[in-house]
């Protein structure tokens, strides 16, 4: 029996809230053909949480999953699981909600692993909390999380010293990390209940006489041509990204975009429901 959904994760749709605001958006997606979503970039005030609700309810859209940092960045606004634990937890009741991920580890601590050991620890002591409530925790990776300590990359290390502690693995940024996005999701079977779909493709390079006229120039340009793809139309095996997902246990594919390049993210979000449909997963929306 097919259990694992499509659905979408809202970053690239921030702007979108802005203009529209948060139920008509979700208007927006239901209209795509879409049931479930995972909420960011929308600050949970008491009026936009009642307003996803709301739509949740009206458009029969499912609230997979919430973000919320373990801490606030020093001077950055927004709720954290330390400092609001009861109010995310309320949120999640709330909205009928038992996932929370964490997007990405304070850019403080990225290259020195002994401040991510901790880190790691605080996330592990935070997910064992939050399971008290039926809530599990997950960790959403960038390519950060691929350099090496001792010949082991420190996603890896962070899953060896967690049991909790769940995994939303993002395959564009495990890709741009060096690996294979099949094979981590394989390497983490059981501990990834969310994965980010979004492909990885190599951009059009453009260049000009005075770039050539400086190789520091042209070198920026030619290594960094790497975008975000709508799916099917970057370099990535999706098909065979969704199959080792099944097999590990994902429960929700969440197609996302950091970037559209100008595009409306609605239309960016047309083109891969349309490409997953044709790879026949229509059903799974």
């Amino acid at each position: 029996m097919q259990t694992a959904k499509i659905g979408v994760q809202m970053f690239n749709l921030k702007n979108k809230i802005a203009e529209l605001g948060v139920y008509e958006t979700m208007r927006k997606i239901h209209e795509l053909g879409f049931h479930y979503i995972e909420v960011t970039q929308i600050q949970m005030t008491e009026e936009n949480v009642a307003e996803l609700k709301r739509a949740s309810q009206d458009f029969n859209i499912k609230i997979a999953s919430v973000s919320a940092p373990l801490d606030t960045m020093p001077g950055m606004p927004g709720e954290s699981l330390t400092t609001n634990f009861d109010k995310i937890v309320n949120d999640c009741k709330t909205l009928d909600c038992n996932f929370v991920r964490i997007g990405m580890m304070p850019i403080t601590l990225m290259g020195k692993k002994d401040n991510a050991m901790e880190y790691i620890k605080d996330a592990e002591a935070m997910a064992e909390r939050l399971a008290e409530h039926g809530i599990e925790l997950y960790y959403h990776n960038h390519h950060i999380e691929f350099e090496k300590y001792d010949g082991e990359c420190l996603l890896d290390i962070m899953k060896n010293n967690t049991s909790k502690l769940g995994y939303e693995l993002d395959v564009h940024w495990v890709q741009r990390g060096g690996e294979n996005p099949v094979n981590v999701i394989k390497r983490f079977a059981g501990r990834v209940s969310l994965i980010h779909l979004k492909d990885y493709r190599i951009g059009r390079m453009d260049v000009n006489e005075e770039d050539f006229k400086d190789m520091s120039k042209f070198m920026q340009k030619f290594t960094n041509i790497i975008e975000f793809a709508e799916l099917g139309q970057g370099n990535l095996d999706i098909k065979g990204i969704i199959e080792a997902g099944v097999e590990s246990g994902v429960q929700y594919f969440l197609i996302e975009q950091d970037d559209t390049y100008g595009r409306d993210p609605f239309e960016t979000l047309k083109d891969s429901r349309d490409y997953l449909r044709n790879l026949g997963y229509g059903e799974w929306f």
